[in-house]
């Protein structure tokens, strides 16, 4: 194959040359609006790297809800945060959190992988240098610390993806490319969530509420309790999602569409209305018992939908359990009875993503098959923004979607 300046989607450049152009999936400031407007294919320069980063030729792309965020330029426009932060000062935004791929350059620092290797990639981005890595603290709460894809540019979405060294991670070989795309971002999350707030980790036996069960971040969730011996059951909205919960390991699945007491919680000088609100947040802690069959609450409730659903999780929370929480689908103000929280001694709990060790101890589970990607749909590279809109107006298939970018068809685990 002759070497050119720039490969059509899907013609895939020899192993290592680097074109000076690539095609990607652009959202620029006045597009702004849903996604299927937003974004659009163009052609840039390929980045340049630093001594600590990496160049990887994008086989396919993981679907996450952060750049439908990016799209709408809301609640963060990050193209203007990226110039204002003086981070970047690029006028368009390349999204993308998850990818599999294989690496065709490597800064002059990069030991960990080399050209060929078949990677996939994490989204934690931090400056190699920054106190907390220096210190051997979480990187993770250092003010450096970033999204990529989302809070960074040269995600996914194009031929070429920039990263830094330490989130390349190897293939699962077992997995085609756009499955082994699919499911990091929300792994990775959810087995912080479930295993890196000690001592509030997964045990044997414990019952955890997994909310959106049958979702993206819900379906990892699911594998995870099941893999670490826990008892995982499920919410949905749908009663036709809970065989595909119980195939992932839920003892099964309550229905929140049965209950009526969803949103902020009523005042507690509201006689009426708080009982009326504890009365049916009684019924769904029973729903629980019922599907576990002894009066066992969840030590760990596995939470983001937010203010819809919060005064629940923290009400049927188990004695000394932890509500655990890493976004706020349905809303940002919730509310709780704090005399649940004190008296019962339970734990209320923020998580985002995850590091290096959670990331790589997740793609272990993928790589000894102990996760199902759940790929629900996998999408064409020009559909980028078709699938977004999808996610936006909740239409988006069951478990995770992926589209292909560099692999020329679906189904190929390699070469």
């Amino acid at each position: 194959m002759s070497q050119k300046e720039v490969y059509e989607i899907g013609e895939m450049p020899p192993i290592g040359h680097v074109p000076k152009y690539m095609y990607g999936q652009l959202i620029r400031a006045d597009r702004f609006g849903h996604p299927r407007q937003a974004f659009k294919v163009e052609k840039v320069h390929v980045p340049e790297l630093k001594p600590d980063e990496v160049l990887v030729y994008v086989m396919a792309a993981g679907i996450n809800y952060n750049n439908v965020w990016a799209a709408l330029g809301s609640p963060v426009d990050v193209i203007a945060a990226r110039k204002k932060a003086n981070y970047d000062h690029s006028d368009f935004h390349i999204g993308g959190s998850d990818a599999s791929g294989i690496v065709y350059a490597v800064g002059k620092d990069v030991s960990n992988v080399k050209v060929g290797d078949r990677v996939v990639i994490h989204c934690g981005v931090w400056d190699r240098d920054c106190p907390a890595v220096r210190s051997g603290d979480d990187p993770m709460y250092d003010p450096s610390f970033k999204i990529w894809g989302y809070e960074t540019n040269w995600g996914s979405f194009a031929q070429f993806s920039k990263v830094q060294a330490h989130q390349c991670m190897p293939k699962a070989r077992h997995l085609t490319w756009e499955e082994a795309a699919a499911p990091t971002l929300v792994g990775a999350t959810a087995y912080r969530m479930l295993m890196g707030w000690p001592p509030h980790t997964v045990r044997k036996g414990d019952v955890v509420l997994v909310w959106g069960a049958s979702g993206g971040l819900g379906s990892m969730a699911l594998q995870i309790v099941k893999a670490e011996g826990g008892v995982p059951v499920g919410v949905v909205g749908d009663d036709r999602k809970i065989e595909f919960c119980k195939r992932l390991g839920a003892k099964g699945c309550i229905n929140r569409k049965n209950f009526k007491h969803w949103g902020m919680l009523p005042h507690w000088k509201d006689d009426a209305a708080f009982a009326k609100w504890t009365a049916e947040a009684r019924k769904f802690g029973k729903a629980i018992w019922d599907i576990i069959g002894e009066r066992k609450s969840p030590r760990l409730v596995f939470e983001f939908p937010g203010e819809d659903t919060i005064p629940t999780s923290v009400f049927v929370c188990d004695t000394g359990g932890m509500v655990v929480i890493c976004a706020g689908h349905t809303g940002y103000n919730a509310t709780i009875d704090l005399r649940y929280l004190w008296m019962r001694q339970k734990r209320l709990q923020g998580s985002h993503f995850a590091n290096d060790e959670q990331s790589y101890a997740f793609n272990q589970l993928v790589i000894d098959g102990k996760i199902d990607p759940c790929l629900g749909k996998t999408f064409t590279f020009d559909e980028i923004g078709h699938c977004h809109q999808l996610m936006l107006e909740n239409r988006a298939p069951e478990g995770n979607m992926a589209a292909l970018v560099g692999a020329p068809k679906a189904g190929m685990k390699d070469l």
